[in-house]
């Protein structure tokens, strides 16, 4: 089967701006005092740009999606197979509770200051149009008690992937200030918020290592393993399971030996080096997120081991 190549790059576009606005809304609840979320980040274009985008995004994802189902080319755009996808779906149901979600989020984004309450609208909003996305993959294949606990292990890892993009987002903003605007203040902050998100990470971590043996399990099955590698669904989940790896070892790197160096640092007088050195670690662990996404756009595409059964 021919991939879809303009589906999987809505998709993948979808996947980072969503988990962005998502996982940005909840670091500035989380890993920013009040006072300081919106002077440390430029929080309010960013929250309200991803918000605007994810919401053109959707709009040309359920065009794509409605063609793809019908068989017919993407252009020109049949609104009769959309009508029909989004009256007659759960598919299209998730993806108007997404419209409505992102236009919540994108007003509370463009009211928002330093006040936690607007904030706090943005990432709850954003949290609902990012789990939407499950209904849109192979999370929603199942029925009855076996397709409740596939729904909810993606949606719980749906959540924690962007909550983990959302971190590296902003804390990549924090270390790549300007050094004209680099301040003894702004290194304490930058710390504190990378020490924060310690017990964060690890709890994300954590979820989304269970969620992802659940997936595996209903995606792949044990008798599946051995030939996972023969596939191209394998192939793209061993990639991912990799890089997932890389990300681990990075993360672990950032917490144990960079975040207490950059601490010595500051208290030297001379974060230079130490802030160079995390740059380059935050960086490789968001390309690292950023492939994985892509693969994961790719994967919801194809057919599991385990439904070919």
């Amino acid at each position: 089967m021919e991939a879809d190549w303009p589906l999987i790059a809505v998709r993948f576009a979808l996947y980072m701006t969503l988990s962005g606005l998502f996982g940005l809304s909840a670091f500035g609840l989380y890993g920013l005092k009040v006072g300081e979320r919106f002077n440390a980040l430029a929080f309010r274009p960013w929250l309200l740009g991803t918000g605007l985008l994810a919401l053109l995004l959707s709009g040309i994802a359920i065009a794509l999606l409605a063609a793809a189902m019908a068989g017919a080319p993407p252009w020109p755009i049949d609104q009769e197979a959309i009508g029909m996808l989004l009256s007659d779906s759960t598919t299209g149901t998730a993806w108007k509770i997404r419209i409505i979600a992102l236009v919540v989020a994108s007003i509370a984004a463009l009211i928002a200051a330093w006040r936690t309450m607007p904030l706090g609208l943005v990432a709850l909003s954003s949290g609902v149009a990012l789990a939407t996305l499950a209904w849109t993959g192979h999370g929603a294949m199942d029925e009855g008690a076996t397709g409740w606990v596939h729904l909810a292990a993606d949606i719980l890892h749906l959540l924690s992937a962007g909550a983990w993009v959302g971190a590296l987002l902003g804390l990549g903003l924090l270390v790549t200030r300007t050094a004209r605007r680099i301040d003894a203040a702004h290194l304490t902050l930058t710390h504190r918020a990378l020490h924060g998100f310690g017990l964060i990470g690890t709890i994300v971590v954590g979820t989304i290592v269970v969620t992802g043996l659940i997936n595996a399990w209903l995606l792949v099955g044990l008798g599946n393993l051995p030939s996972l590698g023969a596939t191209t669904y394998g192939r793209l989940l061993i990639a991912k399971l990799a890089l997932f790896g890389a990300m681990l070892g990075l993360a672990s790197l950032n917490r144990f030996r960079l975040t207490p160096a950059f601490e010595s640092s500051i208290a030297a007088g001379d974060h230079r080096g130490a802030l160079r050195t995390l740059r380059t670690s935050l960086t490789v662990e968001t390309a690292c997120v950023v492939t994985i996404l892509a693969l994961v756009s790719w994967l919801g595409t194809l057919e599991p081991p385990a439904s070919a059964m």
